[in-house]
């Protein structure tokens, strides 16, 4: 047999790899499975995006490589997207790298910065693709702990009692992932002041901000941040493109070209038609969010009925795509309470243990389905 990577030994089949292969496995046994797990959006781009990547097809080079930069009109529709959404201004000709999704992103930033044994900060709860990639870097992770009582937003003080010596990175999530809290500016300030102080990049990973918030913010938008923080931001949440695969990492020119001297080992840039689209979509007006945020709302409402007849408190201030719920019963742990929810009801809902050893005691419910299916899911109740 040939061996596989050691790397590979620190790390795990994502999650939802692995338990999407049980959901099907008993929808093809015929079972009435209600999927409230997943974050993939399941409404439809804006009708002139798809008008956009159809026109394309027949454009002199939309079949050719693409450049690993992106053309020229889809950074600077994302310029004009931050100018516009955020009060940042950014260089479109070197302060912006489109991605083929930000899940890429965390990849190509983790291999142009971190070497073997170095440390990065990772939140817990937080995305597990952060610590997957730390480890298949060979970097080590570093958990902080998010917690309730803090509103899940750092808490400096205990950050400042590490040995910060060997971490050169620092991952956040505002709007956060999987709670929906909100940070202020004066947390982003006090991120890149914390930063700065300990030279560690500060990422904030930010594909969130427009799904029922009513204040999208940057970490650009505090003074100086550029020096020390990029930011990633994509299209799959905010304009129902998860499958077309966009997304941006942000930041000062020197960051941006070590980040491209990986990514243009990896790929052989993003097709023409998608960036056609994705053009399309950023300079879509403030209505298509209004608009988005009507049908999120009615559902969020339905699937509060929900959460409150399985017992369970939530924040109604929670922001993005999920609602973040405690378990009334601490006996009972978050992937027991699922797998009873799965087998007993039909009903998937993602434990926040996958999150980190903080989402002990909660679940999480996604948006991304239809108002039918939240009313069938309650009469199960």
């Amino acid at each position: 047999m040939i061996a596989t990577a050691e790397r590979l030994n620190s790390v795990q089949e994502y999650y939802f790899s692995k338990k999407l292969r049980e959901v099907n496995q008993l929808l093809s046994e015929g079972k009435p499975i209600i999927n409230m797990g997943i974050g993939s959006p399941d409404l439809l781009p804006h009708f002139s995006v798809v008008n956009a990547i159809q026109h394309s097809m027949n454009d002199k080079k939309a079949h050719e490589y693409q450049s690993y930069q992106g053309l020229p009109e889809l950074r600077k529709a994302m310029a004009k997207f931050y100018q516009n959404q955020f009060n940042v201004s950014l260089d479109f000709d070197s302060e912006i790298l489109p991605l083929m999704g930000s899940k890429e992103g965390i990849m190509h930033i983790s291999m142009a910065f971190l070497n073997k044994s170095d440390e990065v900060l990772i939140p817990n709860p937080g995305y597990p693709t952060y610590a997957s990639v730390t480890e298949l870097v060979q970097a080590n992770p570093i958990f902080y702990d998010l917690l309730e009582e803090n509103n899940w937003l750092p808490d400096f003080e205990s950050l400042e009692k590490l040995d910060l010596s060997k971490v050169k990175i620092m991952w956040v999530c505002y709007p956060h992932m999987p709670t929906g809290a909100k940070a202020t500016k004066e947390v982003f300030e006090k991120l890149i002041t914390f930063g700065k102080k300990h030279q560690i990049l500060i990422v904030n990973d930010n594909p969130y901000s427009f799904v029922l918030n009513d204040n999208p913010m940057s970490i650009f938008q505090v003074e100086g941040a550029k020096e020390i923080a990029l930011e990633l931001n994509s299209l799959s949440k905010s304009f129902n493109m998860s499958g077309w695969r966009v997304g941006m990492v942000l930041g000062n020119k020197v960051f941006l070209e070590a980040i491209l001297k990986v990514k243009s080992n990896m790929d052989s840039g993003m097709f023409y038609g998608i960036q056609k689209g994705a053009i399309e979509a950023l300079n879509l007006d403030k209505n298509w969010f209004v608009s988005l945020n009507k049908i999120y709302i009615k559902r969020r409402d339905l699937l509060f009925k929900l959460v409150e007849k399985l017992g369970c408190s939530y924040d109604e201030k929670g922001v993005g795509l999920f609602i973040w719920a405690k378990l009334p019963n601490k006996e009972i742990s978050s992937e027991e309470f699922i797998d009873e929810m799965l087998i007993k009801k039909n009903i998937f809902i993602t434990p926040g243990t996958i999150f980190g050893s903080n989402g002990e005691g909660y679940i999480r419910f996604s948006l991304c389905i239809e108002e039918k299916k939240i009313k069938e899911a309650l009469t199960r109740f």
